[in-house]
């Protein structure tokens, strides 16, 4: 059963066009991650489909019903905000228990699922605790929480690991993705970090300028990118392109390689001066130039690589991705 469907959804704010002509089908149980740079118009459409905002024109569907003129709080869905939006004054239990009263419903029940999800998130030790007491990660659980006890149809978040620090965002990445998996529930995940949309999503939606440039799995849209736009938006670190005369190649083309296809080679295409080298341990990263070109390359292992230093890399062409003056692939 299909969980949502948008179908030539348009948003303006003014003469302002932000979504135009969002053509969108997620699946009930589905993981799907809307993604693009800031400004591309992921967060609005996450309110349009919330109903926070109106939609210009086109039709939002929820499950087998139509929603477009349908309150928030009458659409079945739950959502997680960046910022947790937490009530200061209420302890976890009530703050987790809050929506469920306004809907009046039974105190067994309430109870009955603010322990089913404390549970889940490992928060049966603090739900007599107040915001204040509470770590970001915690916070966020809780967040999280109060949208679980809602039973919603679909679950919203809105870029919900932002403000958290690096540990703390891989490990409620993993929350999330093993609650997806216990809930079996469809979810829409909002962000601008591809690390997680690849991490965590069935389904990734590509978005720039208010367009959907792509939507496919997340290999699906690494290894067959629709256009140079997708392809160096997902990847870390970013592919590579350059014009295809610097490697002997004919044509207007742009080449695209990706760092971890490069490799050291004496007879290599790519002749660069070495910029910078991160060490990583498991992995080499060397950042160089070739002419005006940057060139990032992803090596195994550990490399006595230093700034300053002249190198060539090879490339296997049957990896390489070629696109046309207007970013669009061509083999």
């Amino acid at each position: 059963m299909t969980a949502l469907t948008l179908t030539n959804v348009n948003k303006s704010f003014g003469k302002i066009h932000v979504l135009k002509d969002i053509n969108i089908q997620i699946e009930e149980g589905e993981f799907a991650v809307f993604v693009g740079p800031s400004g591309c118009g992921k967060s609005t459409l996450l309110r349009v489909i919330a109903g926070l905002e109106d939609a210009s024109s086109g039709e939002i569907q929820i499950g087998e019903d139509v929603v477009n003129l349908t309150p928030p709080s009458k659409r079945g869905i739950a959502m997680v905000f960046q910022s947790y939006a937490l009530y200061p004054h209420l302890n976890v239990r009530k703050n987790m228990s809050l929506a469920l009263k306004q809907e009046k419903q039974p105190k067994d029940v309430i109870e009955q699922r603010v322990a089913e999800a404390s549970r889940m998130l490992d928060l049966e030790d603090y739900l007599d605790r107040y915001p204040s007491e509470l770590s970001g990660g915690q916070r966020q659980r809780v967040a999280i929480g109060r949208a679980i006890v809602r039973h919603p149809k679909i679950f919203l978040f809105d870029e919900p690991l932002s403000n958290l620090d690096a540990a703390l965002r891989m490990n409620t990445r993993i929350e999330i993705a093993g609650l997806h998996s216990q809930l079996a529930a469809s979810m829409i995940y909002v962000t601008h970090d591809q690390t997680e949309a690849m991490t965590l999503a069935d389904k990734i939606v590509v978005l720039r300028d208010g367009r959907v440039e792509q939507v496919g799995s997340p290999m699906e849209l690494y290894n067959n990118p629709a256009n140079q736009f997708v392809a160096g938006f997902l990847g870390s670190p970013a592919m590579n392109f350059f014009p295809a005369g610097v490697v002997g190649e004919g044509g207007n083309l742009t080449i695209g390689v990706r760092p971890e296809d490069l490799r050291l080679a004496d007879d290599g295409a790519l002749s660069v001066t070495v910029n910078h080298v991160e060490k990583l341990g498991g992995d080499t990263n060397v950042i160089a130039h070739a002419g005006d070109q940057r060139i990032t390359a992803r090596l195994f292992g550990q490399h006595d690589i230093a700034a300053g230093q002249q190198l060539q890399f090879g490339y296997d062409s049957a990896r390489a991705y070629r696109f046309d003056d207007a970013g669009h692939r061509v083999r």
